[in-house]
Parts: structure tokens; C-alpha cells; sequence
């Protein structure tokens, strides 16, 4: 095998082997979120969802405190603490005739208020990685990633248990499983032009289907057309970041099954070097799907596997309760490990992850009481330096969780008054805006 330099490995079940670029790349000075004096980075946006929700007496940081005192569930963090935040306080509105595990999965980043939509049980429109993406899309290769780490093949629950990303509502911007999709995803500069030859059949047929239509109807079918258009703007950007593609030292993943650990590890990985090497600044990582009854095996955790549905239903059984716990434990550490990964790649004076904010969280506080109220939102990253870190940051109880995406959204330079159901930034987090 050819000696690779510069690389870390991450060898799983089969032999399985992952190669990681340490590169060190100097992006444009007009790049959003960065100014003309210096070189820094981009912003970026992430988000890694967990489903179920926790149990909070291992989760929550003890709220009469002062300091930020890590419980068993974060422990984890305690290398990276002082770069992350807890927030407590933040709630959603539940809109009644869907599934709760259904809404508050495929609502967690809407941009839509409960009750707003009108043809749709679901109060989802477009969500906040994609407007997000109107902003700072345009200036990559791929204006979002979405990525699951959901590794059941039988398909039991609809589309909404299983996405947290949309182009708008009913059209769910897919997300993907496999690492070898994803690999050729990012670099699979070679079938390129199939993808174009595709995209322009689609767009003429489109734009002929288009003219037969009213005008409610052209309206909802512009969502479509557009997220096929953006294809093509995808492939465009693709083309001119061949040379730097072509220098990134990796190899495609084998097609073998992964352990649980080292299967969401991978995909945090190669969402890491979509970031670092600014293929995307948006991206989403589903780490379960939600109330999928389906067990799955936790290696390292468990000697069987778990239903984390099933489990979620019995925590009035202490021992139910610590195997909760445990599989929260678990995803913090994975979560953990990226963040520190992000955390060691230089950008300037500044990390990958010091220009970041990546965020941990739930549309569930827990998932016996399917409250949507005291949900568990951890962050990391201080957006390019534009808010502290290290901080118990306690909301009043019923601020909406919206309040937050609308700081985010300041972050990132997208000038709005308001996002889905919020009442104001979140002015506890201390966001400045990007100009």
C-alpha cells in the first residue's frame, strides 16, 4: 500500500479504512464571515441531532449553580468544555394530529410556527440549514450536507421520523447513510458530467411542465424547480474546485458494515472535511432516527442490542433508566469527538471549530413524557469569536427554541425579525451579527 503522510486513520469492523486530510487552507478574505483585515475562515453552521430525547437528571446541569459543572451524561465534553455552552430553558410548541417522535424530529429546525401552514398537519417549512444556505450557499460547491447515521434497512416509519432538513414543506431534502455515497458525494468529481447531462433533461421538462400550470401551483412548483436548479449550480462549483479536490488525500470508504461508534464517527469525519475544505458551510447529521422500534447494537455499551424507542417507555425501572443514560453517555462522546477533531485543525490564530457553531440537540426533553419543553441543547463553537463559550446559560422556562435559530440566523448575516414561532434573539447567548 502507498505511504500516506499528514493522514489519521479510522480502521472498523472488515478491515475498513478511512483516510483524513490535516490541511491548512487559506480561504478568500470576502468570505462570509470574514473581514478584509485578515485571513480567517468562514463561519460554519452544524447541527447533530440525537432523537428520544435524554434523561435529564443525568443531562442537566444542576441550574442553581453557577458555573458549568459537567453531569454523567457530559462528561465527555470535559477536554473541550470551555469551547461549548448549555442551554436550558427552550421549549417548542406541539401541534396536535401528528405523531409527537414524527413532529419533533422533522420540525426541530423549521422555519415554520405551529398553526402557520395550512395544507400540512405538519407545521414545517423550509428549515433553518436551508435558509441558512440562501445566505452563504452560493459561495460552495454544495450549499448544504445532510447526513443520518439511521443504519436499519427495514423502512418502518415514514419520511418525517427520519429527516430534520427541507426545502420547504413536504419536499424533504434527503439525507444520507452510506459513507461511500457520501465520499463520491464530495469528491466524485468524474461523474459529473452524467449528473449535468440528468439536471438538463429535468430543468427543460420542468420549465415546459411549468408553463401549464396556474399560478397557485407555479408557486408551490418553484420549490421543486429550484431545488433542482441548485443541482446545477452545485456541479458548477464541483468543476471549479477540481484542482482542490484532487489534492485532498482519502480514501473511499469500503462497503462493509461499521460499528455503531466508528459508523457515526465517520460520517461526523467526512462532514468535518466538507467543512474544512469549504465544500459546505451548512451541515446536518441525524445521528437515529425517531421511535424506530428496530434494536440496535451499541458495541462497547451493550452486549445485545437496544430498542431506544422501547427503553425511552420504561424509565420508572432504575436499570431501564441507567441503559438510558448510557446511550446518552454514548452519543456525547461521539459528539465530543468531532467537536475535538474540529478543535485541532488550525485556521489562522483560530480552529475549525472556533469558527464553527455546531450544535447538540433534541426536539424532545425526554421521550416517556414527549414533552417538547426543556429540551437539551448543547453548543460548541463561538461563531468566529462572536460569543462566549464555557457558559450554563439558564432562559427563562417557555423561550422558544426559535429564539436561538433567529441569533443564529443573525450570525450568519441573514437580516430577519423573526423565525417560526420566536419572540427575539436569544440575547442570553450574546450573538453579534455579521454585518
Amino acid at each position: 500500500m502507498q505511504q500516506l503522510s499528514r493522514r489519521s486513520f479510522i480502521r472498523g469492523a472488515g478491515g475498513a479504512t478511512m483516510a483524513l486530510p490535516w490541511l491548512n487552507l487559506t480561504h478568500r478574505a470576502s468570505a462570509i464571515g470574514a473581514t478584509s483585515s485578515d485571513a480567517s475562515a468562514p463561519i460554519r453552521m452544524a447541527f447533530y441531532y440525537i432523537p428520544i430525547g435524554v434523561v435529564r437528571r443525568a443531562f442537566f446541569p444542576d441550574p442553581n449553580e453557577t458555573e458549568y459543572k459537567l453531569t454523567p451524561s457530559l462528561r465527555p465534553l470535559e477536554p473541550i468544555q470551555h469551547k461549548t455552552n448549555f442551554i436550558t430553558g427552550l421549549d417548542r410548541i406541539i401541534q396536535s394530529g401528528t405523531d409527537v417522535h414524527a413532529q419533533c424530529g422533522s420540525c426541530f429546525l423549521t422555519s415554520a410556527a405551529p398553526h402557520e401552514i395550512k395544507n400540512s398537519a405538519y407545521p414545517l417549512s423550509r428549515s433553518l440549514d436551508h435558509v441558512i444556505a440562501d445566505r452563504v450557499g452560493d459561495a460552495t460547491p454544495f450549499r448544504t450536507l445532510e447526513l443520518s447515521c439511521n443504519s436499519h434497512k427495514d423502512n418502518k416509519e415514514s419520511i418525517y421520523f427520519d429527516n430534520i432538513s427541507w426545502y420547504g414543506t413536504g419536499h424533504v431534502a434527503p439525507s444520507f447513510r452510506d459513507p461511500r455515497k457520501v465520499y463520491r458525494r464530495l469528491f466524485g468529481t468524474q461523474d459529473m458530467q452524467a449528473y449535468r447531462d440528468i439536471t438538463d433533461i429535468v430543468l427543460e421538462d420542468a420549465r415546459a411542465f411549468k408553463r401549464e400550470l396556474g399560478y397557485e401551483d407555479r408557486q408551490k412548483f418553484s420549490e421543486y424547480f429550484d431545488s433542482v436548479r441548485s443541482i446545477e449550480k452545485q456541479i458548477d462549483k464541483v468543476e471549479q474546485k477540481k484542482d482542490l479536490i484532487s489534492k485532498i488525500e482519502m480514501i473511499e470508504p469500503e462497503d462493509v458494515s461499521l460499528p455503531r461508534r466508528e459508523y457515526i464517527r465517520l460520517m461526523g469525519d467526512l462532514m468535518i472535511i466538507a467543512l474544512q475544505n469549504d465544500l459546505t458551510r451548512v451541515a446536518t447529521m441525524m445521528v437515529g432516527p425517531e421511535r424506530w422500534n428496530t434494536p440496535t447494537m451499541y458495541e462497547g455499551v451493550f452486549d445485545a442490542p437496544k430498542s431506544h424507542h422501547n427503553l425511552s417507555h420504561a424509565q420508572k425501572k432504575e436499570e431501564v433508566r441507567q441503559d438510558l443514560e448510557k446511550i446518552d453517555h454514548f452519543h456525547v462522546e461521539q459528539f465530543a469527538y468531532l467537536i475535538q477533531k474540529m478543535d485541532s485543525i488550525q485556521e489562522g490564530e483560530r480552529t475549525l471549530l472556533d469558527n464553527t457553531v455546531f450544535t447538540l440537540g433534541s426536539g424532545l426533553g425526554d421521550g416517556q413524557t414527549h414533552q417538547f419543553s426543556e429540551l437539551p441543547i448543547v453548543t460548541a463553537g463561538s461563531g468566529g469569536g462572536r460569543f462566549a463559550t464555557g457558559r450554563l446559560i439558564s432562559c427563562s422556562s417557555g423561550t422558544p427554541l426559535a429564539n436561538l435559530w433567529l441569533s443564529y440566523l443573525h450570525l450568519m448575516g441573514v437580516e430577519r425579525k423573526r423565525y417560526a414561532d420566536s419572540t427575539g434573539p436569544l440575547t442570553e447567548l450574546g450573538v453579534e451579527a455579521v454585518a
